[in-house]
């Protein structure tokens, strides 16, 4: 095991453990831009990494009972078929001799950019989707709750199927913005019981292609599990209001990096 991808490992581990969102959006760009490692390898590998990694999210989130079971089986009913048909898609285009990674590096782009402007403005859709003035659209908005939340678990899969970026804070900017009466950590806890599933899944469709390095999953996760420890333990030391900004910024520049080249 190489002792590089061990400390990248705890790096993003404890990036997660601090802010709670960063793992699929800073391993894939990380494994890509600085190890030169295949855009798909590093994304089939990084979505088995963030389902065995945040697995044991949910069994504290259950205990607590701060997961919305009925959320995520919408989500899902948007998220699961929407990674199958990614998956076949991408079958496809390896049976018909495609080279599918530029597909997959410009939804990766997409995606961090989109991540990173749901951290800047954060407060502010939470905000607007608590805005008793707006009462007509949010009875419209109440109406089409359920498919809009089926509709983005379909994105929701897609992105991560491609490009291992979407299943954390989009999906919990999503749940705030759809759901507004919900508790934070609720909305954290069926983020996460969503999350599971969906990088699951879309881990196995790419095992499946044969895009995983199993010796380099092997060497993140003995990294990440002190470093998640680490982080979460100094996380209530350091101000969100610091630490989120700051985070945003860097998936911005990563995303632009893609976009660009």
């Amino acid at each position: 095991m190489d002792i590089a991808f061990i400390v990248i490992g705890f790096l993003v581990g404890f990036v997660v453990g601090l802010t709670g969102v960063g793992g699929g959006s800073l391993m894939t760009p990380i494994l890509v831009l600085g190890f030169s490692i295949s855009p798909a390898i590093a994304v089939g590998t990084d979505l088995l990494y963030a389902a065995i990694t945040k697995s044991t999210g949910i069994f504290v989130h259950h205990a607590r009972n701060t997961i919305d079971w009925n959320i995520v089986k919408l989500l899902s009913a948007g998220s699961i078929p929407a990674a199958c048909l990614s998956i076949f898609i991408l079958k496809h285009m390896v049976a018909s001799g495609i080279d599918y990674e530029q597909l997959i590096t410009t939804t990766l782009s997409f995606a961090l950019i989109l991540t990173s402007l749901v951290l800047l403005f954060k407060t502010q859709i939470q905000k607007l989707s608590q805005n008793e003035r707006l009462s007509g659209i949010r009875t419209l908005h109440k109406q089409l709750r359920k498919p809009l939340t089926i509709f983005s678990g379909a994105l929701i899969g897609f992105l991560v199927t491609i490009s291992s970026v979407g299943a954390g804070a989009l999906g919990a900017a999503i749940l705030f913005f759809l759901y507004p009466r919900m508790r934070a950590i609720s909305i954290v806890g069926t983020d996460l019981a969503h999350a599971v599933p969906i990088t699951a899944i879309a881990g196995l469709g790419h095992a499946h292609l044969g895009t995983v390095d199993y010796i380099l999953l092997g060497s993140l996760l003995i990294g990440s599990i002190p470093g998640i420890y680490l982080g979460s333990n100094l996380g209530s030391y350091l101000p969100e209001r610091i630490m989120r900004p700051a985070l945003a910024t860097m998936l911005l520049m990563i995303g632009i990096r893609f976009a660009i080249s």
